[in-house]
């Protein structure tokens, strides 16, 4: 009864045009171990990502002869696929998922926990090594639910040639603070002749990351409850709405329309128009590929005064086993594997070729991660920050997604003027408390 709740959340007309295309989805044919035990994995990566994840499929192939996983590529759809997959009694085995549903889906019973998959001395493992936002991401109600072997942080990029043009020299010098770093962004600010924008000095970044660095954040994971109207929230959006005022709503939509792809070396900050600017680090790695040679540093983004440092968002991949999955111990053995909790050399491999941060410290440790950062030095304040308690995933909550679009629109009207930044925070507060009155009333939650 409960994931027929979770499918009629999705909605019927989503439902037929999904259902034809899972019908119509191709399904892998050529078996390479047709005497092992099939492993179904869904994931969502597709282009040059799609390549490492078969690498990935491959290897773990040849390391064992019981399981052969078929990779499959779900670029389009793959939530609603899967929710389907599993009301049907036919789900994937396993399935890599980035999309805000892992509270209502554990909920739901769309998931299974892992905790009975792991052995017990995998689970004490797991809790002693996984890194905090590690565990808070694939937690829900007590239980784990996922494991995420591949997870993302965000920091400061530095173009050090634009700043030495100032006369700053930031492998001597950075800012302690963010109001300190907002100034030196002013420095770096260049316009034409028309006051219009040509050369961003600093890029914020969202809501959403610089909340916690004002002490804030939208949940409490101690109390295990929501705090959407927390000053430090107010302030932090305070910040970015008296950057976009002072540059200008309309000449900050013009600077950015002129952007490219932000692939290859056509990224806005590899191009010179952004001297610094708060990203992934999967950046580390593209810089590396396609621009050798440019000249960077990255900083942790530092706290406002009486902030909180090492702060941040954080997600992450997670994996996931669907309830009715006929080979769960196929894809939690797929899954330890990936995120290397009993092999943290391998792991580290995998981490390696996608540009990605480890899910427990022993992989950080394994000497061929340590050869990683050897060879992307900048990548190392990316890894030290992963201890941090202070980064915090999308709230644990079954309205997890609403929450997050709720945030994302009412930034966007702060930043646009059409809300003052209390007002935007008054607006998210009441939206959400609408919604989950909402869903108890239709009786999802």
């Amino acid at each position: 009864m409960a994931v027929k709740h979770a499918l009629r959340a999705v909605g019927f007309a989503l439902l037929a045009v999904a259902a034809i295309g899972v019908l119509a989805y191709p399904r892998p044919s050529d078996r390479k171990y047709p005497d092992r035990k099939p492993v179904r994995f869904w994931h969502m990566w597709s282009g040059e990502w799609k390549e490492v994840i078969d690498k990935i499929a491959t290897q773990f192939n040849e390391s064992q002869t019981e399981y052969e996983l078929i990779a499959l590529s779900v670029p389009s759809g793959a939530s609603t696929k899967c929710l389907l997959g599993v009301a049907g009694g036919d789900p994937p085995d396993v399935m890599a998922q980035w999309e805000a549903v892992i509270p209502t889906w554990a909920e739901k019973g769309v998931i299974q926990p892992l905790d009975d998959l792991l052995t017990p001395e995998e689970k004490a493992r797991f809790d002693e090594l996984a890194y905090p936002a590690v565990k808070r991401i694939g937690t829900f109600n007590g239980k784990l639910y996922a494991l995420t072997p591949t997870m993302n942080l965000s920091a400061v990029y530095v173009n050090v040639k634009q700043l030495k043009e100032i006369g700053v020299d930031p492998y001597k010098e950075f800012p302690k603070t963010l109001e300190d770093l907002i100034n030196l962004g002013k420095r770096l600010d260049r316009f034409d002749k028309d006051k219009t924008l040509i050369r961003q000095g600093f890029n914020l970044g969202n809501w959403n990351n610089l909340a916690p660095l004002f002490g804030g954040g939208f949940y409490d994971f101690q109390k295990n409850e929501l705090t959407l109207d927390r000053p430090e929230n107010v302030r932090a959006l305070e910040t970015l709405v008296a950057e976009r005022k002072r540059v200008g709503f309309d000449n900050i939509v013009r600077f950015n329309s002129g952007f490219g792809p932000d692939s290859g070396g056509q990224w806005s900050f590899l191009s010179g128009k952004i001297s610094m600017v708060v990203d992934g680090q999967w950046r580390v790695q593209q810089i590396g590929k396609f621009m050798p040679d440019f000249e960077y540093v990255i900083y942790p983004i530092p706290p406002p005064k009486g902030g909180k440092a090492l702060a941040g968002s954080t997600n992450g991949n997670q994996m996931i086993v669907p309830s009715g999955a006929k080979e769960p111990k196929g894809a939690i053995a797929f899954i330890k594997y990936w995120a290397g909790l009993n092999d943290p050399e391998t792991a580290a491999d995998f981490l390696n070729w996608g540009g990605w941060l480890p899910m427990t410290s022993n992989v950080a440790e394994s000497k061929k991660f340590q050869a990683y950062l050897t060879k992307y030095p900048q990548f190392r304040t990316f890894v030290d920050l992963m201890p941090s308690e202070n980064f915090q995933p999308a709230p644990p909550i079954t309205s997890q997604m609403f929450v997050g679009d709720t945030i994302n629109r009412v930034q966007d009207l702060a930043l646009r003027g059409t809300l003052t930044p209390q007002q935007a925070v008054e607006s998210l507060k009441a939206g959400v408390a609408e919604e989950v009155a909402r869903r108890k009333e239709l009786g999802y939650d």
